[in-house]
């Protein structure tokens, strides 16, 4: 798969499931091959509409104006195959006569090969020109399905054969009886949960939690089980749209074998696409699936079918009996069986699997682990190291007076401090890069914004070190550059991390991670206020028994003593509570 310019997830789907019928749109692609509407209903035995062709005979490239006609109906489907082979593909392609009822619709890898319906406006005549193939068979007969009501619909009504001049007579009936008719695909409903005893002994599983319940409302469950060359899956989760799993080369979007649930109207469809990108998947007309069952119940959205291990006649299923990283999302549906992005990034698994080789119990991860250690040290370094190397440069130059190494040891904690927050963004700020392979287009501002303070940290230190001499004229100017540039830095730096949190690639549960966000941000300006009043208030202490000019001496020093302990007492809650909150953070990203 391609490395896609944003984060997550992932994968992303977006597409019309679209059972013949069922939807008035006519983009009936699923049909392509059965011609059979999903209603759940049987197919009349006796049509009453017809087809009508303006040539019996026909050469390579010839059109032929092919006509729909009877009672009044709302949908239509209209293909041409081998008159002696009529469950085979779609021959030939289509011109459009009224652009307004009708549209081209792609089957297989036939382009253009069959016409349907464009809305459920009531019709009684469609129109439309085949266009004969070079390679066309000798004898060709048209097909068409009409649905009158939902309930109330003909499948493959036979229309008149053509045939090339000098082919010779056609020698296999082409009637198509009521035994003959295609009947919808055999669906079957589920009557308990799936069971995960025996995942890690005959079946392949993965939970999301790691060894959760199937049958519990919060459990993501998807296994594999071989039996000869066939293969039973199951797949159920908490979703009232949609579950979907898809095999990859690697852990990017793109290039997959996807396998869809899509839960309609309390009913589930359940669809394979081909992923190609960030781009709505690409559906097949035909996915070679058997024993399709489903649920919906408790929450749970549940679907098993079985495949075979080699699909070779169908196009972008992959070979199960290879080594594949598989994600699991879920997302919401909407009427007529619209999916929408999935909310959050897909689970991923870990590592390549086969899940025919041995059977294994295995969970995954929602947030790749190089970002997770970015949001990690993006936490450690603006909830911890520089938010105390500020409390210290701006409180702690009376309490720490003396020289460490030649400087006061103020200073050398706050130089640490800083020069550590500056190590671990920048060692932050490469992961994602790495990760992506690039810069991101889906990361709204927050990639944005953290290149903007990943600069202002850099340029802090390299302005610290042209810093002029104390008494320096220049030097007033430098101390409000350097506290507006740190300052802009660290509320730059709150901003980004509010963002970054709600991004699919991470994700942290809402809106639990804005609240804890909001309240360290309270936590840190409630402790800088309290500083600023004791400061202000010690100061006032000193000028009074300055004025007094009684026990100076000895008042001062015992006041400078006591306010030094207070300090230092806030700074050891301070550090403690930062703390806090950085493990909550942490433990956050780690459950991912």
């Amino acid at each position: 798969m391609e490395p896609p310019v944003l984060a997550f997830a992932l994968w992303i789907f977006a597409f019309l499931s679209v059972p013949a019928a069922g939807y008035p749109n006519g983009k009936v692609r699923e049909a392509c091959s059965s011609m059979m509407p999903y209603h759940g209903h049987s197919p009349q035995p006796s049509p009453e509409h017809t087809i009508s062709v303006n040539e019996t005979k026909f050469r390579p490239g010839d059109h032929i104006k092919v006509s729909l006609s009877g009672p009044v109906f709302k949908g239509f489907f209209i293909q041409a195959r081998n008159a002696e082979n009529l469950t085979g593909a779609a021959v030939g392609s289509f011109m459009l006569a009224e652009e307004r009822i009708s549209q081209l619709l792609t089957c297989g890898l036939v382009k253009n090969s069959a016409v349907s319906h464009t809305s459920k406006s009531k019709k009684t005549n469609v129109e439309a020109y085949w266009v004969a193939p070079t390679d066309a068979p000798e004898h060709v007969q048209f097909l068409a399905t009409v649905v009158e009501k939902y309930k109330i619909f003909w499948v493959k009504i036979p229309g008149p054969i053509v045939s090339q001049p000098n082919a010779p007579p056609l020698t296999t009936p082409t009637s198509i009886t009521p035994d003959t008719l295609p009947t919808s695909q055999p669906v079957f409903r589920l009557t308990t949960s799936f069971n995960a005893s025996s995942c890690g002994i005959t079946k392949f599983c993965i939970r999301n939690p790691p060894k959760c319940d199937p049958g519990a409302a919060y459990c993501f469950f998807l296994s594999f089980k071989q039996n000869n060359h066939l293969v039973l899956i199951e797949m159920s989760g908490p979703s009232e749209g949609y579950i979907a799993f898809a095999l990859s080369h690697d852990q990017w979007m793109g290039d997959d074998d996807a396998y869809l649930c899509i839960n309609e109207d309390h009913r589930i469809n359940i669809k394979t696409a081909y992923l190609s990108g960030r781009t709505p998947p690409v559906l097949d007309s035909e996915n070679g699936l058997e024993d399709i069952s489903w649920r919906v119940a408790d929450g749970l959205l549940q679907c098993s079918f079985r495949r075979n291990l080699h699909l070779p006649a169908y196009k972008g299923r992959f070979n199960l009996d290879a080594n594949y990283y598989i994600f699991l999302a879920d997302g919401e549906a909407s009427e007529g069986g619209l999916i929408h992005k999935h909310h959050r990034q897909p689970l991923i698994t870990n590592g390549m699997y086969n899940f025919t080789d041995s059977p294994k119990d295995v969970g995954g991860s929602r947030s790749p682990l190089l970002l997770k250690f970015h949001a990690s040290l993006m936490f450690v370094a603006w909830m911890t190291t520089v938010s105390i190397g500020v409390i210290v440069a701006r409180f702690f130059k009376p309490v720490w007076p003396h020289s460490l190494f030649g400087k006061e040891i103020w200073f050398q904690v706050h130089r640490m401090l800083m020069l550590t927050t500056v190590l671990l963004t920048s060692i932050a700020f490469v992961l994602p890069f790495i990760y992506r392979g690039g810069w991101s287009e889906w990361a709204g501002f927050h990639p944005y914004l953290g290149c903007t303070v990943m600069a202002l940290a850099i340029f802090q230190p390299l302005m610290a070190g042209f810093r002029p001499p104390p008494h320096a004229p220049r030097r007033q100017v430098f101390n409000w550059v350097h506290w507006s540039t740190g300052t802009t830095a660290r509320i730059l730096a709150v901003v980004t991390m509010f963002l970054g949190m709600d991004l699919p690639a991470l994700n942290l549960p809402d809106p639990w991670d804005t609240y804890t966000m909001i309240g360290f941000v309270a936590w840190h300006v409630s402790i800088d206020i309290l500083l600023e009043i004791h400061s202000y208030c010690l100061i006032r202490k000193v000028e009074v028994i300055d004025e007094d000019r009684i026990q100076i001496l000895q008042s001062l020093t015992s006041a400078e003593a006591e306010g030094h302990t207070f300090k230092e007492m806030v700074l050891t809650i301070y550090i403690c509570g930062n703390i806090a909150f950085l493990i909550t953070f942490l433990a956050a990203i780690h459950q991912l």
